[in-house]
């Protein structure tokens, strides 16, 4: 298992790594997280939805993607409480010490899907969930040394010295660990390092000795790293690509799926930007993407707090171009009435009026892997959707996308607003030369194949990993469970 001192700290990436290596070995392997916390899901093989940097790590593995990869999914709504996945399906929200009452319970869940793996696979790596030294916790905690110990599994331990205080996060969270707790870790990782790693080999003699912990390498900094899906919207930079079409994606407070514009890093034609809170939407965008959100009244309100309402309608008169994606294509429309408090605290509002719909939210979850043409450009998209709510009118009988009589989305009569409720849809290679061609009024397209980029970069990362940490001793410290 692959524990943290902090959050962020590259446990994700390291895990992805680990099992295309041990892949590469020939085993049999496959991710685990037994509890994560993020509004950036995925669809699972089986019908369900789960952490999407599990399901990164399911393709760095070759493997299909299982909702026993992540069996307790929480999605936050607010400050003080989360929507529950288990298992792949929603099962209520509830507040943070609420959850808490159910540790029981969840921990059993988890522990059965781990279980699932372990007679499938000849591998698991498993993954923790921010700091491991989280003691007011500890007593409540499945994500980290509470499965651990639970099943006696060995834990490598990632710091990011990137951050600072590299020593201290280790030697501090050795310190604060009960031995019990202790006795189950095998070493450490440090993270993220640039420049001359010989100038840290004191450092590490320092930690080594203080902890009698084992060091399993340095890890350099990764900078590619920025182009594999970010798990957390923290963790998304501002800014990528200095192409002459510019998008601009509106960081919402509650911002979910937005893994969706991965494949928009890679186009040479393009600068994606994520317009932070406070920030205006730069007046040279070429088109403006409203992204999925886990609460879409809170986030409208949002939005409108901003002033972004006023930028995107000056956008509109200038001729550009405007997506909503999931709840960003509810936001588009003339209404959202959710009286039972579904998608949040019960509440109607008027949205931007920007296409002739309105949405009522339910109760049942829209959920599942989907095929379209698009009617914007003729092209198959694959993508998927994971929403609350219908949408319905005028607008909706010009879709954003069909096929053998069902419909998906709309688009506005004068073709600059478009919405629609499918995720992924940039993955599909064609639908997205073709689509950023139009937005860009340039009509030489380039086609760029997205996971042959991926799948070299992760390549070059995993060269990398065998290159600074000894693979071989960490994926020795695995037991039999």
């Amino acid at each position: 298992m692959i524990q943290g001192c902090g959050s962020n700290v590259g446990k994700s990436l390291l895990v992805a790594g680990l099992v295309r290596a041990a892949k590469k070995r020939g085993m049999r392997v496959s991710p685990f997280k037994p509890q994560n916390m993020s509004n950036n899901a995925a669809i699972t093989v089986d019908g369900g939805e789960a952490g999407r940097a599990q399901s990164f790590q399911a393709y760095a593995a070759g493997i299909d993607f299982h909702s026993d990869m992540n069996p307790v999914l929480l999605k936050p709504e607010n400050t003080i409480g989360s929507q529950i996945i288990l298992n792949g399906k929603k099962y209520k929200s509830l507040k943070a010490r609420e959850y808490y009452s159910h540790k029981d319970e969840f921990l059993a869940i988890a522990i059965k899907s781990f279980r699932n793996l372990l007679n499938k696979f000849d591998l698991v790596i498993a993954e923790g969930a921010g700091s491991l030294a989280e003691v007011n916790l500890r007593k409540s905690d499945i994500a980290n040394m509470g499965f651990a110990t639970e099943l006696g599994i060995p834990v490598i331990v990632v710091a990011d010295i990137e951050r600072g205080g590299v020593i201290a996060q280790i030697i501090g969270t050795k310190e604060v660990l009960d031995q019990k707790d202790i006795n189950l870790i095998e070493g450490f990782i440090i993270n993220k390092f640039r420049g001359d790693q010989s100038l840290f080999d004191d450092g590490v003699a320092f930690i080594n000795n203080k902890t009698d912990w084992k060091s399993f390498g340095v890890m350099p900094f990764f900078d590619k790293a920025k182009l594999f899906p970010a798990e957390d919207s923290q963790d998304l930079k501002n800014s990528f690509g200095t192409g002459k079409c510019v998008i601009s994606v509106l960081k919402l407070s509650r911002i979910a799926n937005f893994d969706d514009f991965d494949p928009l890093k890679i186009d040479k034609r393009l600068k994606l930007r994520f317009v932070e809170a406070g920030n205006p939407i730069p007046a040279d965008t070429n088109l403006i993407i409203i992204p999925g959100t886990k609460s879409t009244i809170a986030d409208l309100n949002f939005l409108k707090c901003q002033g972004w309402d006023i930028d995107i309608r000056a956008h509109l008169r200038r001729g550009g171009f405007i997506l909503g994606i999931c709840g960003g294509f509810q936001i588009l429309g003339n209404e959202i009435t959710d009286d039972q408090g579904y998608d949040g605290i019960p509440s109607n509002a008027k949205g931007l009026g920007l296409l002739d719909v309105q949405t009522i939210m339910g109760k049942e979850k829209n959920l599942g892997k989907k095929e379209f043409i698009s009617t914007v450009n003729g092209k198959k998209i694959s993508g998927y959707e994971i929403h609350l709510g219908i949408t319905s009118g005028n607008d909706c009988n010009k879709p954003f996308a069909t096929l053998r009589g069902r419909k998906d989305g709309a688009i506005s009569s004068n073709g600059l607003v478009m919405g629609t409720y499918l995720h992924g849809l940039f993955f599909s290679d064609e639908f997205r030369n073709k689509f950023v061609t139009k937005i860009s009024g340039n009509e030489k397209e380039e086609n760029v194949d997205f996971n042959d980029n991926i799948e070299y970069i992760l390549e070059e990362f995993v060269n990398v990993l065998e290159e600074n940490l000894d693979v071989d001793s960490m994926l020795s410290t695995a037991r039999n469970i």
